[in-house]
């Protein structure tokens, strides 16, 4: 049975989301081995492991280097450390959530690998300087890409020829629990209604001014911010008497929280970090029947603007606010039936499934990779001693929309333009050349940025 090698930018006990659904379920077939980021240790270099799910590992390795991440210097005590994770003689499917960890596979020599692209990272705030090229090696070298919402699939269906859009998918059964209103929160208990809710993530995709404008324009509403504060300052949160934040949140706790809740919030900045977010939470939304507003993210907007309202600016807002918690019974029951349409049309456990489907196909294009790799060894190295990857590849056509998501009027035409897969012709280069990284500090981006050079993708 093959083991799964995640990498990732986030940590597994961070806010639940796509990672965790995914590999959770995924675990039930494989093992799963999940590498963080490094933190630093001012001892000798060791990796720590936990279990926090059946069947995964969580592997973060502890450096005596301040460099954040998966940075240039941090790959020397990281490359052996690395390759000493699957067991010896076991296939490895190399799984990809930031390109930044891209040096390390060489350490693995995988069969097949994926890039599940769950964020444009190149847009956040303070993106690694290599982060661009080592996507374009990356994205030369995968087998498969899953794009994790429509804006992102219609990035990066021309840069490969086996994309698949997956957008975010939903627990129903977990957010259900929230039909029961009775349930509660006790961080929330003295908290009057009508509260207004969000939880996610509060970093610079989420929009202050927004906030402070509806808490000031309604005094007598109460507005719950539940998660981590990330990359910006706290002194930009707004501090009003009716705006209330609760902190991170466990997944556990997240449906007492909604029971509590008379609208759903998405206040989201419109900004570069936003253009190609599919928030998970909204379909976590609407299984808990809740009214939604939010402002006009292109993956919420275009599929879900019957349900969701959509407001541009503080005005509109908190007038869509001011609907929500006006709703007759009759604009309620239309309101729920089309919820209820949309969160049947999906689930994590399709999702894994229709992926895993995807993983057990892929032995075909590993294939085609070795005979690649195989033809680029008898062709010669590029100047910086990496394998030359061809880029004479025919044009990245046949990238694929999820079936799963038919109530998608965006993702079916996408599927109806794009049927067919085309044969990849691009050779990438993997295993054990330098493409995909070195062993001292600096040489992992050289490489890959030799690599990239050579794709012309740089």
């Amino acid at each position: 049975m093959p083991t799964i090698v995640v990498f990732s930018h986030l940590r597994w006990d961070f806010v639940f989301q796509r990672p965790q659904h995914l590999l959770s379920r995924l675990a039930q077939h494989y093992p799963v081995l999940f590498v963080e980021e490094p933190e630093y240790d001012g001892g000798a270099p060791f990796m720590h492991r936990s279990h926090p799910a059946p069947n995964v590992t969580v592997c973060r390795a502890h450096t005596p280097i301040q460099a954040p991440g998966f940075h240039d210097e941090q790959l020397r005590l990281l490359q052996p450390m690395v390759a000493e994770l699957a067991p010896p003689g076991e296939d490895v499917i190399a799984w990809f959530y930031t390109p930044m960890a891209l040096p390390l596979l060489q350490a693995l020599q995988p069969t097949c690998v994926v890039y599940d692209c769950m964020d444009e990272l190149a847009s956040f705030k303070n993106p690694p300087k290599q982060l661009l090229q080592r996507e374009s090696a990356l994205l030369n070298i995968a087998d498969l890409v899953f794009a994790g919402g429509p804006s992102l699939y219609e990035a990066k269906k021309h840069r490969h020829p086996n994309v698949h859009c997956f957008p975010s998918s939903v627990d129903v059964q977990h957010f259900r629990q929230a039909l029961d209103r009775g349930r509660s929160h006790p961080q929330q208990d003295a908290i009057p209604h009508p509260r207004l809710g969000f939880y996610g993530v509060l970093d610079e995709r989420f929009d202050p001014e927004l906030v402070d404008q509806v808490a000031a324009a309604r005094p007598d509403w109460q507005i719950v911010l539940a998660g981590p504060v990330v990359k910006i300052e706290t002194a930009r949160l707004p501090r009003r008497p009716n705006i209330h934040y609760l902190g991170q949140q466990s997944y556990e706790a997240l449906p007492d929280l909604l029971a509590g809740w008379d609208v759903c919030l998405m206040p989201f900045a419109i900004n570069e970090a936003t253009k190609f977010i599919s928030p998970t939470k909204v379909l976590e939304y609407m299984a808990a029947q809740l009214p939604i507003v939010g402002t006009p993210i292109a993956d919420v907007a275009n599929p879900y603007g019957h349900v969701v309202a959509i407001a541009g600016d503080a005005d509109a807002f908190t007038a869509a606010c001011e609907a929500a918690l006006a709703q007759t019974p009759e604009q309620r029951a239309r309101m729920v039936e089309a919820m209820q349409a949309i969160v049947a049309a999906t689930s994590w456990n399709r999702t894994a499934t229709r992926m895993r489907e995807l993983i057990d196909a892929a032995p075909a294009h590993a294939e085609r990779r070795a005979a690649a790799r195989a033809a680029a060894v008898e062709t010669g190295k590029d100047a910086a001693g990496a394998i030359a990857i061809d880029s004479a590849a025919a044009p990245r056509a046949g990238a694929k929309v999820n079936p799963l998501r038919t109530h998608d009027a965006h993702a079916a035409a996408a599927a109806a333009a794009g049927t067919g897969a085309a044969a990849r012709a691009g050779a990438a280069a993997g295993g054990s050349g330098a493409a995909t990284g070195a062993g001292s500090a600096g040489a992992g981006s050289t490489a890959v940025a030799a690599a990239a050079r050579s794709a012309k993708l740089g």
